[in-house]
């Protein structure tokens, strides 16, 4: 003879599996909420990661390239002139320069001049830094590993955001079918039901 709480538990099981309230459309959403959750949870994570770690080995090897091309030259300053203007710094900040002509030799080379930027500090006279390229152009120095980072990080970041978003959206369209189906189901089943109930009440 069954005890109440193997009768209870069975009926549970049954009442459950066959919940008449409990429809298709729910069973879909329910799992699909689950599913949603566990890719916001690693998959997203995962993209962001992806997206990062190709982002960083591009750079990498863009600086690299840039440090086969470029190097770094003593330069004199011959001259100044009166335009200048700002440019970030390292931290984000906006930092004032000016342009100055620089020239520099080589060993066994004839002086080279060229135009580039400095600091509002660096006078006539002075020395400072360029890097120059295979054709003696002044070029900008070579992507430093703290901007390879920070490239990396950031585009990880985009990557991991717009994951999320993609499967966020994706869950919202499968709710409004989840619940354009519902509503359909219900008018049906009030179609047959519908008017009984309000036979008997009248």
């Amino acid at each position: 003879m069954r005890t109440r709480e193997s009768r209870t538990r069975v009926g549970g099981r049954r009442r459950q599996r066959h919940n008449p309230l409990r429809r298709r459309s729910d069973v879909v959403e329910a799992w699909t909420a689950l599913a949603v959750a566990v890719v916001l949870c690693v998959g997203a994570p995962l993209a962001g990661l992806a997206a990062g770690w190709h982002a960083y080995d591009t750079a990498r090897a863009t600086a690299a390239e840039q440090r086969a091309e470029r190097h770094r030259v003593r330069a004199e300053v011959v001259g100044s002139h009166s335009h200048s203007a700002s440019v970030p710094g390292a931290e984000g900040d906006r930092r004032p320069v000016h342009r100055v002509n620089v020239r520099w030799s080589e060993p066994g080379e004839r002086p080279r001049t060229a135009t580039t930027r400095v600091p509002p500090a660096v006078r006539v006279g002075d020395h400072t830094y360029v890097w120059v390229d295979g054709r003696d152009r002044v070029v900008p120095a070579p992507t430093s590993r703290t901007v390879i980072w920070q490239h990396a990080l950031a585009v990880g970041a985009c990557g991991a955001a717009v994951a999320a978003a993609v499967v966020l959206a994706l869950h919202t369209l499968v709710r409004r079918c989840a619940m354009r189906r519902r509503l359909a189901e219900w008018d049906r089943a009030w179609s047959h039901t519908g008017p009984n109930w309000t036979r008997n009440h009248t």
